[in-house]
């Protein structure tokens, strides 16, 4: 029996499997696609791909299989024709979705500060570059 690589979860340990997991769970499809199947039954891949602007296929594929090899998505394959797969979020999953849901709409109500501050920023660094130039 090997010894864990981080006995002691740290995200901070470069050596520590949660740093992987997390960077699955905050990438940008990583949220969008568990705040999407948050409080649905199951959704169907085309179905994803519609609901998630700018996705590409390959790219919706890659993420689900990541977040079904890490336990928050699960994936029904059903013997009809033409084939049908199924979507849906693990407890945990859910649970992660939770998370991100709020994260999401934490940063959907402080987007007007934030590009404030951006646009100020932006500013002050053209007017920097103006007198140094």
């Amino acid at each position: 029996m090997g010894v864990s690589p981080c006995e002691n979860p740290d995200v901070n340990a470069a050596n520590c499997p949660s740093r992987s997991v997390l960077e699955h769970v905050t990438s940008r499809w990583g949220v969008l696609l568990l705040a999407r199947l948050l409080g649905e039954e199951s959704l169907r891949f085309s179905e994803l791909r519609r609901s998630i602007g700018g996705i590409s296929e390959k790219m919706l594929a890659q993420t689900l299989q990541t977040l079904e090899r890490d336990g928050f998505v699960r994936r029904e394959a059903r013997p009809v024709i033409p084939p049908h797969v199924d979507y849906s979020l693990t407890p945990l999953g859910e649970e992660a979705a939770r998370q991100v849901w709020d994260l999401a709409r934490w940063v959907e109500r402080s987007l007007p500060e934030v590009l404030a501050t951006q646009r100020r920023y932006d500013e002050r660094r053209r007017k920097a570059a103006a007198t140094t130039g």
